[in-house]
């Protein structure tokens, strides 16, 4: 599927505000769209795929740690530049790595089908890559600093009250609150995919001095593959938006 085949509504509704991108020029967006997908528990395609995409990003480490590889400090540097503190509150990918090293590759969880997919793409590129439900998404999805006063949810049976991001923190957030805090760091519980969802959107991110555009175009072509074939996604777009 062409970017212009993909239903007009969807391909301008993931966006990042001008002063994200002023303050860092670097940062790349890739986003997929999957319509019609079929998710369901992880299974035993899935769970190979994130094993061997953990053992792939340990040994290519070369013996170099975690916090000190390119694509890392990369986003360790962007964190401290918003004030965030990248040991206590690490980018995705940095998490899932540091899981494979400390328990080995089957220590990285598995989720469902469509979160394995997208963690595997993520480790196998050390990328941060995320994925949300679209239909759950109200208005429109924006990166952007935060006020303060946006309201992100931690629970499920709304039994825990939201918590707020800090005022100046980047966050995805929608018109009725946070999807993601700390830019990559945690996705809260409204949107994100299981087993009801059937039209998702997958966030892919780079900066460029440590991951060009054509790296992370083919990890987006990778993942855009892997929900066709492993995901049944009737339908998929890759979105070059920045």
């Amino acid at each position: 599927m062409t970017l212009s085949d993909a239903p007009a509504q969807y391909v301008t509704r993931i966006r990042v505000d001008a002063q994200v991108l002023e303050r860092f020029p670097e940062f790349r967006l890739r986003v997929i769209y999957a319509f019609d997908v079929r998710n369901g528990p992880s299974d035993e395609r899935s769970r190979a795929l994130l094993i061997e995409a953990a053992a792939g990003a340990v040994r290519g480490l070369h013996g170099v740690r975690v916090a000190d590889h390119p694509r890392i400090d990369a986003w360790r540097e962007t964190y401290r530049a918003f004030g965030a503190k990248p040991s206590a509150y690490p980018c995705s990918v940095e998490a899932l790595l540091q899981r494979a090293i400390k328990g080995g590759p089957a220590a990285v969880p598995t989720i469902n089908r469509l979160v394995d997919m997208y963690n595997a793409v993520s480790l196998r590129h050390l990328l941060p890559v995320g994925g949300e439900d679209l239909d759950r998404l109200e208005g429109d999805l924006v990166l952007q600093f935060a006020t303060g006063a946006e309201p992100f949810d931690v629970s499920d049976g709304g039994g825990e009250p939201p918590s707020f991001p800090l005022p100046g923190e980047i966050v995805w957030a929608d018109d009725r609150g946070v999807t993601c805090r700390r830019w990559n760091w945690r996705q809260g519980r409204r949107t994100r995919l299981d087993e009801s969802t059937v039209n998702a959107y997958f966030i892919l991110e780079a900066m460029t001095s440590a991951a060009p555009d054509d790296a992370l175009d083919t990890a987006a072509q990778q993942l855009a593959d892997l929900l066709q074939s492993a995901g049944s996604a009737q339908r998929t777009c890759v979105v070059r938006v920045i």
